[in-house]
């Protein structure tokens, strides 16, 4: 049997190329390592803080309310108040007043009462409220406007009293620094002086 010998030339390529091949296959392996895709990470989301600012409740509008007064009215115009007036005046039972400042008085939270003349068949009105302190300024500012000021009725701002005649009848408004609002209506009212008794009973018979 013959055996071949190599020369050493021959042995020599072949480790060559051998390691030309090795060195192929970690080069590739390395590349497919390199091609992965790196990892990315998407950006957190950092959540907009909406601070939105607490919208102003209104404050509530006060309302003013006005004190209710209850008074019988033999306690506003005692019988012998009313007899030293006219003695023919007597106090009307179930009275509803036709004044329209009289019932703005009721409106008011006031008190009503009438006097009927027995003889003419005459009434007499009276109103006599508290009101809101919005209220009472404007009802003294209307009487201001509509009406004449009567210095004897009181003295302002203690009382402030007004006086005017309209048709067939006459009619005061007196209003007083601690918040009456008084309207006495009457035909048999000519002039401020003709109510001026009835006023000072009103003022002389309200509680202070």
């Amino acid at each position: 049997m013959s055996r071949t010998l190599r020369s050493p030339a021959i042995r020599s390529r072949t480790a060559v190329a051998a390691a030309f091949v090795a060195a192929a296959a970690v080069a590739a392996l390395a590349g497919c390592a390199g091609d992965a895709p790196a990892p990315t990470g998407s950006p957190s989301s950092t959540p907009t803080a909406t601070d939105a600012a607490p919208s102003e409740t209104p404050a509530p509008t006060a309302t003013e309310t006005p004190t209710p007064f209850a008074a019988d009215c033999d306690t506003l115009i005692t019988a012998e108040q009313i007899y030293a007036f006219n003695p023919n005046f007597g106090l009307q039972d179930g009275f509803e007043p036709t004044s329209a400042d009289v019932t703005a008085t009721v409106d008011a939270g006031g008190t009503a009462c009438g006097w009927l003349n027995q003889t003419s068949g005459d009434p007499i009105q009276l109103g006599v409220a508290t009101p809101a302190p919005s209220a009472l300024e404007s009802a003294r500012n209307q009487a201001a406007s509509s009406s004449n000021a009567v210095p004897t009725y009181g003295t302002p701002p203690a009382v402030e009293g007004y006086f005017r005649q309209s048709g067939n009848s006459g009619e005061a408004q007196i209003f007083t620094e601690s918040g009456y609002w008084i309207v006495i209506e009457s035909s048999a009212l000519f002039e401020p002086g003709d109510a001026q008794q009835l006023v000072e009973a009103v003022l002389s018979n309200l509680p202070a």
